[in-house]
């Protein structure tokens, strides 16, 4: 039994390995190629022949016409930080409610948001530019920001999990002071709630900073100074640009991934309690 144990580890772990490795292989291409002397694509090795950093300083100090990463990445990081703001206060509003309050037709109100996440939001995509057309919000950062707010609410579940594990004694304690709903929200709930909070929060900024589908439709005036990171990288893998651009496109992944890992490294502890919060309670 002994032998079979250590066999089976043994098997675990280089099967662990061999899937590390085949993950890690495009981000390693991709770092290294970012610091390839040569501007465009070469499959020839797998490290450059000859490195420099002229990618990153021609990304960040020597915008043109094609590239213009630091506008991108401003756009980027507005957009990310607006829609977060919206939709973190609208997912722990909306899990506060479902968790700690009754009311009526709340439990169907629930189903119909579990079924709404059931379709991919880029379902309506079609429906919703029209929608921005009419009110003049396309080409506009404030429309792309409305879009991915609206309906962050409907991502209470994992947020409500975590907030069914607070004491209900706790808001009864506070209800006999005379504390208000809102004040039991901001003074009694939200401060036991931080992994929570961390998680929501990560979760709100990465679907807008990630995001190419929305931005692509709704940004579609050819503005290059108006774009967002992902439609600007992608515009560096035309055909005519790609012999000139392809180390950029790979300098500005690297760049754009950067802000998203020290995140992660900090928040690591919060996230992961998020997580685990809240998937003990439905």
């Amino acid at each position: 039994m002994k032998t079979k144990k250590i066999v089976n580890i043994t098997l675990h772990n280089l099967l662990l390995a061999f899937l590390a490795i085949v993950w890690l292989i495009p981000i390693v291409w991709l770092v290294v190629t970012s610091f390839s002397a040569y501007t465009g694509m070469n499959t020839s090795t797998f490290f450059p022949k000859e490195w420099s950093i002229a990618n990153y300083k021609n990304l960040l100090f020597s915008a043109d016409t094609v590239a213009q990463f630091p506008n991108w990445f401003k756009n980027t990081f507005i957009i990310a930080c607006c829609s977060c703001l919206i939709s973190s206060s609208f997912v722990l509003m909306v899990a506060y409610a479902t968790s700690c309050m009754r009311f009526k037709m709340r439990k169907p109100l629930m189903n119909m948001a579990v079924i709404l996440n059931l379709f991919p939001g880029f379902l309506s995509m079609i429906a919703v530019y029209f929608i921005l057309k009419t009110l003049n919000l396309t080409n506009n950062h404030l429309g792309l920001i409305l879009v991915y707010s609206a309906s962050s609410g409907l991502g209470y579940l994992i947020a409500k999990g975590f907030l069914d594990t607070v004491p209900a004694s706790l808001r009864e304690a506070a209800y006999l002071d005379g504390a208000s709903e809102a004040a039991i929200f901001f003074k009694v709930v939200m401060p036991m709630s931080k992994p929570i909070i961390v998680y929501t929060v990560i979760s709100s900024f990465l679907a807008p900073w990630m995001d190419f589908i929305f931005a692509k439709i709704i940004l579609n005036a050819g503005i290059s100074s108006q774009w967002t990171v992902a439609i600007g990288l992608y515009n560096m893998l035309e055909r005519s640009l790609i012999n000139t651009y392809f180390t950029q496109f790979c300098a500005g992944g690297v760049l754009v991934s950067i802000p998203i890992s020290v995140l992660f490294v900090i928040m690591q502890k919060f996230y992961v309690e998020g997580i685990t919060g809240g998937s003990v309670k439905g």
